[in-house]
């Protein structure tokens, strides 16, 4: 037997989601992805410098991963269609594992996560909310656009990562994979991309976001 929430409930596991996603830890369903175990032991520990710069960059994907539990929670609060709903919250999922993942990491490299995160998620939940008011397709147009967006904002990581910080790069090439299927699944599902100023907003708005992130 399915079992059918209500408006009510909905709301309510949102606040939950959001409370959780801002200031809780979070635990992945996946393992962790790692290096090459050989290549991990003949690596040199990072130097001051690079530490500084792999928590920098890890941050900013924390960041990005908290605003997309945002965009994704918003987005499934708004849509009717429930197979829609399923969907953004079956990728909702798979962003908690790279939210547990960023998280972990940070950890590791002895840095922390943005101050800025409850700013970053309620301006995300704003506009995911307004995006899925424009309709489904125009939803999923805006998931198709966002992890595009997203993807080459990870290969940028990858470059600008010391390159004997492989334990950061697995993490980033997983979630870069994750990122090219939900932009996959949405354009399958039948969305349909943002007109061009839309677009160039979302890259202003997240290179403000990254910029900021990036230190803060």
């Amino acid at each position: 037997m399915k079992i059918t929430f209500s408006p009510i409930d909905r709301l309510v596991s949102v606040m939950d989601q959001s409370l959780r996603t801002v200031w809780s830890h979070h635990h992945a369903s996946r393992p962790t992805p790692r290096p090459d175990a050989q290549v991990a032991a003949e690596t040199p520990e990072l130097d001051e410098a690079e530490r500084r710069l792999s928590g920098a960059l890890m941050r900013v994907n924390h960041v990005g991963e908290v605003c997309a539990q945002a965009l994704y929670t918003a987005q499934a609060l708004a849509t009717r269609d429930e197979r829609l709903r399923e969907q953004l919250e079956e990728a909702s999922r798979e962003e908690t594992d790279h939210l547990a993942w960023t998280e972990q990491r940070l950890k590791e490299l002895g840095d922390r996560p943005s101050l800025l995160n409850p700013l970053w998620y309620a301006g995300a939940f704003a506009i995911g909310w307004g995006a899925a008011r424009l309709g489904d397709r125009a939803s999923l147009g805006f998931v198709i656009e966002t992890e595009r967006q997203v993807e080459q904002h990870l290969d940028g990581h990858l470059q600008r990562l010391p390159v004997g910080d492989h334990a950061s790069r697995a993490i980033v090439a997983q979630m870069r994979d994750d990122e090219i299927r939900h932009a996959e699944a949405a354009q399958a599902a039948g969305g349909i991309r943002p007109p061009l100023p839309a677009r160039w907003l979302m890259r202003a708005a997240a290179k403000v976001m990254t910029a900021t992130a990036h230190r803060i």
